[in-house]
């Protein structure tokens, strides 16, 4: 629960920074938004994965099978492929524009599966129980879970907020690197 619950937290905020950035590049044509949800989208696989395969984990034993097409597994599986569905559109482009443009506006559809995802649990009968954490009266679960649940979750977002700046400067550097060879081409003759 420590690691599972709070990887789906991040998957899923790690879309909405995603297609935010996207909305952001499409609007202002601001180049660190697009930066930014290229450096998002790896992390967030890796998020969204972390969710998939702990939830399989707990699965097993919770409910008697590793796999089920249930709304919530379903919607977070979808989830996975907008992460990688981003990264390959992405490396189809030869213009980074053309890519910028594309992926943002996919990031931009894709949001539509993040209240799917929330609510499918209260929309179709699933195998997950209903939210116990941020129910607006009060949280149903217990404060000794609560509070290292809690403490995993703001260790998780740490973490993405270190890679996400960390991968974001490896991204200017190498467009810098990339501008760098193309002008030496030039002047060389090539």
């Amino acid at each position: 629960m420590y690691v599972h619950v709070p990887a789906a937290w991040m998957a899923m905020m790690t879309y909405s920074t995603l297609a935010i950035t996207g909305f952001i590049y499409l609007v202002w044509r601001h180049p660190l938004a697009e930066v930014a949800g290229v450096a998002a989208a790896p992390i967030g696989a890796v998020f969204t994965a972390l969710a998939l395969i702990t939830g399989a984990i707990w699965g097993q034993p919770t409910w008697g099978t590793w796999w089920v097409w249930d709304a919530r597994l379903t919607s977070v599986l979808i989830l996975f492929f907008l992460f990688v569905g981003y990264m390959a559109l992405r490396n189809a482009f030869d213009d980074p524009v053309r890519a910028a443009k594309s992926t943002s506006i996919l990031a931009l559809v894709g949001a539509v599966n993040i209240p799917i995802i929330k609510f499918s649990v209260e929309w179709w009968n699933t195998l997950h129980q209903p939210a116990s954490v941020s129910r607006l009266d009060n949280p149903s679960i217990d404060p000794a879970m609560l509070r290292p649940l809690l403490l995993m979750a703001g260790a998780y977002l740490c973490f993405f907020l270190f890679m996400i700046i960390y991968r974001m400067r490896l991204e200017l550097v190498r467009r810098r690197i990339t501008a760098l060879q193309f002008a030496q081409a030039g002047t060389s003759g090539i």
